[in-house]
């Protein structure tokens, strides 16, 4: 990738459309796209893990200025950055919480395809006026 990847090698090797990659520069969630001289984008590796960690944050329901925040906030020369690190711990207690409740939603799920499953159907035998019998099935709820 000496040269980068032009937007549709990204898109493609990213999984997003071209749309998607033109607004995350917009938005300010990318910054440092090169282009060439005559204006085309190459993304290199850098761009690439920014991507990843984008569509990441997006997936978990991170808001996109939340995002751009993250991505404005300087790294020192040291690599930390206390408000990175502030924006990512309170994102995992957001995730924290709504994991519990899809967990709750999900045991709930769970006891109520239980329950159907240990009462199964019932049969009955049904005759009718004609003096023919038949099983019906019908479902304890």
């Amino acid at each position: 990738m000496d040269e980068g990847l032009t937007i549709q090698e990204a898109a493609e090797r990213v999984g997003l459309s071209i749309d998607t990659l033109r607004y995350y520069e917009r938005a300010g969630l990318l910054s440092h796209v090169v282009r060439t001289m005559g204006g085309q984008r190459r993304y290199d590796a850098d761009n690439l893990n920014g991507i990843h960690f984008i569509t990441k944050m997006r997936a978990t329901g991170m808001p996109i200025r939340r995002i751009r925040e993250y991505m404005e906030t300087p790294i020192g020369p040291d690599g930390s950055s206390p408000h990175r690190r502030t924006i990512l711990v309170e994102h995992r207690e957001s995730m924290i919480s709504k994991l519990q409740e899809i967990n709750d939603a999900l045991a709930l799920i769970e006891r109520k395809i239980e329950l159907y499953d240990t009462r199964g159907p019932t049969f009955t035998s049904v005759t009718s006026d004609q003096g023919a019998t038949r099983e019906t099935a019908t479902r304890q709820a």
